[in-house]
């Protein structure tokens, strides 16, 4: 890649021969599966009531989307919506993150194992593949030295964001496609076949469409920023490169268009779709560029959480060896063209995340970021802009394959026992990344699933109506969505965690439904624990709300300060609940039909 970008006459020479994959790639695959599995031991050790700490009810969410997706897959059912959750309004699966491209595919794994399983396979294999796929693009396209890609290809696989991630993002995890589409991108700059390199770019972009979008807008922009710099660096073999690029770019979006316009418009037209889905001002602190992150050896989570968002969303945490190491390396390599222009995207990547303003250890600077000239505009307006610091883990792994290679090729031998340089350099990359290297994430066993969704009691209460599990599920306490997998989808539920519209007439998205006076009522009930004196007016609403639920039944399922709750409803009710398989029930199929 290095030679054929920088050498404009060669654009027209025959492809060089492709290096084989040899016993030391298998080695080096399995190296990253083996780490992989090692962050996720105790998932795998205990799938039948492993959860990660620190996905918060993401894990709970997730397994929903693959289980429902599998479930609507084997019955012959549209994929793209849902009314399982937020009955009877649904859920736009599409407009959220249901990331068809695995959950389809793995959809025999869920039904035969369990969405867990298939939770635990996807984040597994995710970080395992990204690892996988940039070594296999560094060591055929970038370097010579495999041990050079492999050491970009660990740092772009298991970098500080992707295991903050590995957390509760499968389709943050699992960038295996990114590599490619990158490679295609420059393929076409090489301008040797651009309509079949047209043809394989379009169907890459759309398949990752259903990987996830929001990763792959991030990714471009990186590229653009690296092509920018590139072609200011090369302006004359940038112009012999504009027609292969533009056939093959258009080509690609014309076939990305055609496989995914009526996903997509479903996605933004469709049923309970949204413009935007907006978060504030939540750029990266300076300082958490320098810090560890809560997964790495180095890390503590209380610097970490200081500022992040939460333990999922530590999107920067490189480290400061890492950072002092990046500016030497940019130094060093700065006078190639190709090594300057990935240097460059890195820089801006990062200075990007920062967001609309410049906030220094937690003071604001009132220094406005480059993100406040796009943060309004459609798309951009919806993506958390501390993210954009992991369009840079692809730099920094091209920077660390070319710096290795070089330094390889300047030592021929490990033999050298004058100056064993290529052991220094091992040595230097160890005191660099060892501090950010990734430790297991912490699991801990989940609450069982009470038996009256286990042994089928449930379907005595359920005839076509809704069941609203107490307290409603929402961002905060998403149980009910496991509960519903384990009882085989066989009822739809009201309220839930998900993203929709923030009303019928409000298309700003949200995460879970609207509130209504009873959801808020229960809520408060179960975070306080005070029983409310309750009024005809709420007593009245609750019927209407179970009405335009479709309620059949009412369940209060384990919850914090679950006496309380039981007290509450029998107050709304007016009937005393009954209980059933450790649960309490309420067939309110008379009140509402």
């Amino acid at each position: 890649m290095t030679a054929l970008l920088e050498a404009p006459e060669t654009v027209q020479q025959p492809e060089p021969r492709r290096r084989r994959f040899n016993r030391g790639d298998t080695i080096v695959v399995l190296c990253y599966l083996v780490t992989a599995l090692v962050i996720y031991v105790g998932l795998w050790t205990h799938l039948g009531g492993g959860y990660l700490h620190n996905s918060a009810q993401d894990q709970n969410m997730w397994e929903w989307f693959f289980g429902v997706t599998a479930h609507a897959v084997w019955n012959w059912q549209n994929p793209l919506v849902s009314t399982l959750q937020n009955y009877p309004a649904g859920v736009n699966m599409m407009a959220n993150t249901a990331m068809f491209g695995l959950s389809i595919p793995l959809s025999p794994l869920t039904m035969l194992f369990g969405p867990t399983v298939t939770w635990a396979v996807a984040l597994t294999g995710g970080l395992a593949g990204t690892a996988a796929a940039w070594y296999w693009v560094f060591s055929r396209h970038l370097v010579t030295s495999r041990l050079a890609a492999a050491v970009g290809g660990a740092f772009c696989g298991f970098a500080p964001p992707m295991i903050s991630h590995g957390n509760a993002h499968p389709n943050f995890a699992g960038l295996f496609l990114i590599p490619f589409i990158v490679l295609r991108l420059i393929r076409l700059a090489q301008g040797r076949r651009p309509v079949r390199d047209g043809i394989i770019l379009g169907l890459l972009m759309a398949y990752q469409v259903f990987l996830g979008e929001e990763p792959l807008l991030i990714s471009m922009i990186a590229f653009a920023v690296f092509a920018i710099a590139y072609v200011a660096s090369r302006p004359r073999q940038a112009l012999s490169m504009l027609r292969p690029m533009a056939i093959g770019v258009s080509i690609a979006a014309v076939l990305t268009l055609a496989i995914t316009i009526y996903p997509l418009w479903i996605q933004f037209f469709g049923p309970q779709s949204y413009k935007t889905l907006e978060h504030g001002q939540v750029g990266n602190d300076t300082a958490a560029f320098t810090r560890f992150a809560t997964g790495s050896v180095a890390g503590q989570p209380g610097p970490a959480a200081d500022v992040s968002l939460n333990p999922t969303e530590e999107n920067a945490f490189f480290g400061w060896p890492l950072i002092v190491f990046m500016v030497v390396l940019s130094i060093w390599l700065w006078r190639t063209v190709l090594a300057r222009a990935i240097a460059i995207s890195m820089f801006v990547m990062a200075w990007l995340s920062l967001g609309q303003q410049l906030v220094v250890n937690h003071h604001e600077t009132g220094i406005p970021g480059p993100w406040k000239l796009l943060a309004n505009l459609p798309l951009f307006n919806s993506l958390l802009e501390s993210r954009l610091a992991m369009g840079a883990i692809p730099a920094v792994g091209a920077l660390l394959a070319i710096a290795t290679d070089q330094v390889f090729q300047a030592a021929p031998s490990f033999r050298d026992h004058r100056l064993p340089l290529r052991w220094l350099w091992l040595g230097v990359l160890v005191g660099v990344l060892l501090p950010i290297a990734p430790t297991p994430l912490d699991t801990v066993t989940r609450p069982s699933t009470p038996v009256f969704f286990t042994d089928g009691a449930w379907k005595q209460y359920v005839s076509s109506g809704s069941m609203v599990i107490v307290p409603l599920p929402n961002t905060g306490d998403a149980q009910a969505l496991h509960w519903q997998a384990q009882a085989g989808f066989g009822f739809p539920i009201a309220d839930g965690y998900f993203v929709g519209p923030s009303g019928p007439n409000d298309r700003h998205g949200r995460y879970g439904a609207p509130a209504t006076e009873t959801t808020s009522l229960l809520a408060d009930v179960r975070d306080h624990g005070d029983v409310p004196d309750i009024t005809d007016a709420q007593r009245a609403q609750a019927i209407t709300d179970l009405r335009n639920w479709h309620a059949d039944v009412v369940v209060l399922a384990p919850a914090t300060n679950q006496r309380e709750l039981l007290t509450t409803v029998e107050l709304l009710l007016r009937k005393p609940g009954q209980y059933v398989d450790g649960v309490w029930v309420w067939d309110v199929r008379p009140m509402t039909s």
